[in-house]
């Protein structure tokens, strides 16, 4: 089951990140678990420098943007 990490203070924009990475791996019918990571030290340690970002499976896949939910549901589509 991966895991969808979203990276963020949690500010609108991560909010819209969070929304448009869930309607993706739901339209793919992943099993998945999302959890929202806060707090700089944590988002640091993955690795990512700018917010919003998605981290899947511990792999920074997204930063400091907010795609689209087709071109999350591409990034996605290899995550079983």
């Amino acid at each position: 089951m991966p895991v969808i990490e979203i990276c963020g203070p949690g500010c609108t924009r991560c909010k819209m990140l969070a929304e448009r990475a869930d309607a993706a791996a739901k339209g793919l019918g992943l099993d998945y678990t999302l959890v929202k990571v806060t707090t700089m030290p944590e988002i640091m340690a993955r690795g990512v420098m700018s917010t919003p970002a998605m981290v899947v499976d511990g792999v920074v896949k997204v930063q400091g943007q907010i795609p689209s939910v087709e071109a999350l549901t591409g990034l996605l589509a290899g995550t079983k």
